[in-house]
């Protein structure tokens, strides 16, 4: 299954192996999940996990960020999401997540009204994990 991963839920999973972000980043790392994401989408998640308030080792943010691209699905020319969000930063992750056929995964679903999605399935990181777990 391929997934787009709002940075959100990449800074949770790797803040703490407990929980769905957790488990969903261990799929992603494991080859279990293809990620899905554009060359923004990457810059993202390299300057937020470099954030100093994370206190990520460098190593393990390099290390991170080559399993990513190895097992990555990489998007290089999603076109604009048509309609706006409420933060404007969201529209590559949908836009990612259409031209992709994947499902986006967010902690902040509040983000990424019903009315704005088009035919992107958003769900959370609790609700992905119960729906790959469900026979």
């Amino acid at each position: 299954m391929r997934v787009v991963l709002d940075t959100n839920v990449l800074v949770s999973g790797l803040l703490s192996a407990a929980g769905p972000p957790g488990w969903i980043l261990e799929a992603v790392l494991a080859g279990d999940l293809e990620l899905a994401f554009d060359a923004a989408i990457r810059q993202e998640y390299e300057e937020v996990l470099r954030r100093a308030e994370f206190a990520f080792e460098p190593a393990r943010i390099d290390d991170v960020l080559a399993a990513l691209d190895q097992f990555a699905f990489v998007v290089t020319a999603a076109p604009p999401w048509p309609v706006r969000l409420p933060d404007r930063d969201d529209e590559p992750f949908l836009a990612v997540a259409l031209a992709s056929a994947s499902v986006l995964v967010t902690g902040n679903l509040r983000h990424f009204p019903s009315r704005a999605r088009g035919s992107v399935t958003v769900l959370s990181p609790r609700e992905f994990v119960d729906r790959q777990r469900k026979p």
